[in-house]
């Protein structure tokens, strides 16, 4: 997501001739979205995308289950 948000920086800079930018050659401003699609190849065929989606359900479900435990008053005991 940091390339696409740097890549479209790039490109406005660029577009409206903004700083050094505006001297820099097509290749260097557009890599950023080269190494986006990239980042986002390796991601789905690495099972990246897959693992994290799995980890937020897991805390969604886990941060759930709690607050129910804590509504009836089973929530975790306290040692003494």
């Amino acid at each position: 997501m940091y390339f696409l948000g740097l890549g479209l920086i790039l490109l406005a800079m660029k577009y409206l001739e903004i700083g050094p930018v505006a001297a820099w050659s097509w290749w260097w401003v557009l890599s950023p979205f080269a190494l986006a699609v990239a980042w986002w190849a390796w991601a789905d065929s690495s099972g990246y995308t897959k693992r994290k989606a799995m980890e937020r359900e897991d805390a969604r479900r886990k941060d759930r289950i709690d607050r129910n435990k804590e509504a009836i008053g089973t929530g975790p005991r306290k040692r003494r």
